[in-house]
């Protein structure tokens, strides 16, 4: 196994699961160890068998307990579940479960049968009393209020469809677990979705949970929507609690953008809907129809889950859009006064975990801090993982958006009568053979162009055939790397960048991990905009480097650098001090 890149999939430890697995939510016991959640099965998504069981570890994920079914073996669907530990030191599982046994559901245009029935039925919970070992035989339905989409169903309200993914949160003496509620079954199977949230003030507090008292929110008859002109898919909520008592919501949508929310009377009401923004420059974050999940972290600031691509091209999309889940990227929050409230600032994005193969799809995280030290979990649909997160990695990120130095220990390359940039695939002489393994490291590459640059090349290590690598200007304004290993050719673009002849700072990321190269703009991340999907562009990673005699051409007037590694979005900055 490659162990020199922490962010590599396949570098995390298993979660046991069957063979489908999904949702791997982690809280701490009392007793110090983690409790983890997980929907698995034996077949994929959806089929029948699909249930929830939990387990404990107490290395920090390295080794699990042997799974405790939640229901008993052979039962109906029982799906989707999500923790939640109260003060008591109890701790809640709250799942989806086919209690009706219902086999078979229409799609909203009754034009084609569903065989998949985990989505419906009731909303239920039960509980444990010694860190998740065991579970109360008693399991406990939630009243669900009907919302305009439940009672506009094929079923007119007497079937309901939902489903959770949202981590659910005790704030105020209140427990509060998240609902997303389909109104219309049918193209991306979930064709019609909005939110919901359910909270018990005493569900804490009574002798027995059967009497707890339950309220949906928001008030009214319509759920957390996508903005005026969006789509009908508002799905997968992610609720927090901010420093001066606003919820804080995120989800999802198929109209390229995360939609952000904020109630300031405890969820009653959303008078805060927009498509969220980020960076520098306040620009929309772009999002497919993935889990995209925020946290808020011990030491009061944010992060961010999502996978940075999106905007206009999948908008309407109910299917494509579900596409393109790896890598999975990272954006650090800090709240910030607003005329109605506190706020989350997010900044710029970093790459968190990866996968050699571009079409695994990383999704449905869990965040978990211990002594200090931080974790995700991660689920790609058959195998589960838990993650650790350097800490000086997330420091860097939220000392970015706070606005203070970070620095950076990247090392220039000087470079002698050889000019030759790491390339994502070298020869490794300790193995047998001395056979080829990927790198993992790559370079940086920092450009400050003055203004007035004319369109053209700005350095060029390019053979007659072709071999070695180049930067170049467009007239539109677009800067093109290209990699040419002398077998391939990697022609990499950005979006055109406004102003770009009033001069400014380039930093090119070549980051042999993931095989993916990013552009930075006076420190901004370019996503692509309104031009492209993709702002990050993706290289052959079994590029070689080949010998290339040739000394390297610089304009002019350009200060062009290398270093020997590729660097963070928030170090990028340091690259020019």
């Amino acid at each position: 196994m490659d162990m020199c890149d922490w962010r590599l999939l396949q570098n995390g430890n298993s979660i046991p699961t069957v063979a489908y697995a999904d949702q791997p939510y982690v809280v701490k016991t009392d007793d110090g160890a983690w409790l983890c959640c997980v929907t698995t099965g034996e077949g994929d998504e959806g089929e029948p068998g699909q249930h929830v069981s939990t387990c404990r570890s107490t290395d920090f994920g390295r080794s699990w307990s042997v799974p405790v079914a939640v229901e008993p073996p052979g039962s109906v669907e029982n799906s989707y579940a999500v923790l939640l530990k109260v003060p008591s030191g109890r701790i809640f599982l709250f799942y989806n479960h086919n209690t009706d046994n219902v086999r078979e559901i229409e799609s909203h245009d009754r034009s084609m049968k569903i065989s998949r029935v985990d989505s419906l039925g009731h909303f239920v919970f039960k509980y444990s009393d010694d860190g998740g070992r065991s579970w109360s035989r008693e399991r406990y339905d939630i009243p669900i209020r009907r919302f305009d989409c439940d009672l506009e169903n094929i079923y007119g309200g007497k079937l309901c469809f939902f489903w959770n993914v949202g981590r659910p949160f005790f704030h105020g003496g209140t427990c509060y677990v998240s609902l997303n509620k389909v109104g219309e079954m049918g193209r991306g199977f979930f064709q019609r979705s909005e939110g919901a949230l359910l909270a018990s003030p005493d569900l804490a507090t009574v002798a027995d949970p059967a009497d707890a008292t339950w309220e949906t929110l928001p008030e009214g008859t319509v759920g957390l929507r996508t903005p005026p002109g969006g789509g009908k898919v508002a799905e997968e909520h992610c609720f927090l609690a901010l420093s001066d008592g606003s919820f804080h919501d995120v989800y999802r949508s198929i109209d390229g953008y995360p939609v952000e929310a904020y109630s300031r009377d405890g969820g009653r009401s959303w008078p805060e809907i927009a498509y969220m923004r980020c960076g520098n420059n306040s620009r929309p974050v772009k999002h497919p129809r993935a889990a995209n999940f925020a946290w808020k972290c011990s030491n009061g600031r944010y992060l961010y889950w999502f996978h940075n691509h999106g905007g206009h091209f999948l908008k309407g999309e109910f299917d494509y859009a579900y596409e393109d889940r790896n890598p999975v990227w990272l954006l650090a929050g800090i709240e910030v006064d607003s005329p109605r409230g506190r706020v989350i600032r997010w900044g710029e994005p970093e790459i968190l975990l990866y996968s050699d193969d571009p079409l695994i799809r990383i999704s449905y995280p869990d965040l978990i801090e211990d002594g200090g030290r931080y974790f995700v979990t991660e689920t790609e649909k058959h195998e589960a993982r838990v993650h650790e997160i350097p800490a000086g990695f997330l420091e860097k990120m939220w000392r970015a958006v706070e606005g203070k130095s970070v620095t950076c220990n990247a090392k220039e390359l000087q470079f002698g009568e050889r000019f030759e940039p790491p390339y994502p695939w070298k020869r490794d002489s300790s193995l047998n053979n001395r056979v080829g393994c990927p790198a993992r490291d790559g370079y940086a590459i920092a450009v400050e162009l003055p203004p007035g640059s004319a369109p053209g090349e700005l350095f060029n290590h390019r053979g007659a055939d072709g071999r070695g690598e180049s930067l170049e200007l467009t007239r539109d304004g677009r800067f093109v790397y290209t990699l040419d290993d002398g077998t391939c050719e990697c022609r990499m673009a950005s979006e055109p960048v406004p102003r770009v002849a009033h001069g400014g700072r380039l930093v090119v990321n070549v980051d042999c991990g993931p095989a993916i190269v990013c552009f930075l703009w006076n420190g901004c991340f370019l996503d692509g905009g309104e031009d492209r999907e993709f702002g990050w562009r993706r290289f052959d990673r079994l590029l070689v480097s080949r010998i290339n005699r040739l000394k390297p051409h610089f304009r002019d007037g350009v200060r062009i650098r290398f270093f020997d590694r590729a660097v963070m979005t928030a170090e990028a900055p340091a690259l020019f001090e």
